[in-house]
């Protein structure tokens, strides 16, 4: 499991208050296969300790290796690529460029704002001005992005991504364990006493309250995620509807399609607006054949992820309430004529 951002700068501030010096790494230009993404953040201090990572781990002991040599003292551009001669020398092998900051830092001052920030769940960016070390901050959006070019780094900290599941059954089982290694904060909202009793998942938060207080608490920003799975109208309704107007980024609901038809029409009857409604994710998951519990855990991460990362594929509903285009019903006739 990858460190979050606020594990990393959280150490880092650690350090840093024990009047320590730590280099702070950041990739922020990637080129070809690489195994981290833009942002990925690790601090390194002269004893050889270090926290998060840049790589799957080929360049991380050369980083060490040049910090503990002395070899910077202001904020430097490293750029590791697959050159003959370099992978030898760090074994990167995934044929890809990578292109990182390192900083020297001493200054509590320069990493504590983004701690308070990401602990009380707020955007916040951080600009480093590369020819004078100085840093600066400022508020943030969740479209604001990382920024890169020869005279300023802008990077933007968001708290860690969170997922809600109303329901404690076995799929809420597996899908817990599998978002905890994804590093999501899980939080299970389960109100039934005769399913709270036991809950075996170490590293998740525990609600018993009901459902819509749950997502009033734990789903109001855009990082977050809410998926039903009581299999309990009267307790998923209750989450749809607050999350369903709430800022979170997914909202998903166990389910056929014939039970999705009967879910949107009584939460029509509760004037949910159609605006709302689109958000919807139900069945919840992508299709991926799955059946086992296991199976449907890892399909609704999978679309988790994929709208995260604005990689949905698109979704053709084919019930005829759905076909209003003529021209919409033309192509699916065709469709299905030539199939046939």
């Amino acid at each position: 499991m990858q460190e979050t951002q606020l594990e990393v700068l959280s150490q880092t501030l650690s350090w840093l208050e024990q009047g320590q010096q730590v280099a702070l790494v950041t990739v922020v230009k990637t080129l070809g296969t690489t195994p981290r993404l833009v942002g990925a953040l690790l601090a390194v201090l002269k004893d050889r300790q270090l926290i998060g990572s840049v790589s799957g781990g080929c360049i991380e002991e050369d980083i060490v290796d040049r910090v503990l040599s002395g070899e910077f003292d202001r904020p430097t551009v490293l750029t590791y690529a697959v050159t003959n001669e370099e992978s030898r020398r760090v074994g990167l092998p995934c044929g890809g460029t990578i292109e990182l900051i390192l900083e020297p830092l001493s200054r509590v001052e320069n990493i504590k704002p983004a701690v308070k920030a990401l602990q009380q769940r707020q955007m916040i960016a951080r600009q480093l001005d590369l020819n004078t070390g100085r840093v600066t901050w400022q508020t943030a959006s969740s479209e604001q992005t990382l920024y890169y070019d020869d005279q300023q780094f802008i990077n933007v900290y968001g708290p860690n991504w969170q997922l809600l599941i109303i329901g404690s059954g076995q799929i809420a089982h597996y899908l817990s364990e599998f978002a905890l290694v994804l590093n999501y904060q899980v939080i299970v909202c389960e109100p039934r006493q005769e399913y709270s009793a036991i809950w075996p998942i170490a590293g998740t938060h525990k609600e018993q309250c009901m459902p819509d207080e749950a997502v009033m608490v734990w789903a109001q920003d855009k990082r977050s995620a809410v998926v039903t799975l009581s299999h309990e109208p009267k307790l998923d309704d209750l989450a749809l509807l607050e999350a369903l107007n709430s800022p979170a980024f997914y909202v998903g609901a166990l389910g056929s399609q014939k039970s999705k038809d009967k879910l949107c029409k009584r939460l029509k009857s509760l004037e949910l607006s159609e605006a709302a409604l689109a958000r919807l994710h139900a069945p919840v998951g992508l299709s991926i054949g799955s059946h086992t519990p296991a199976e449907i855990a890892i399909a609704i991460l999978a679309e988790i992820t994929a709208v995260r990362n604005n990689t949905l594929p698109l979704k053709l509903d084919t019930s005829p309430n759905n076909l209003r285009s003529s021209k919409l019903k033309q192509l699916w006739h065709d469709f299905k004529t030539r199939k046939g």
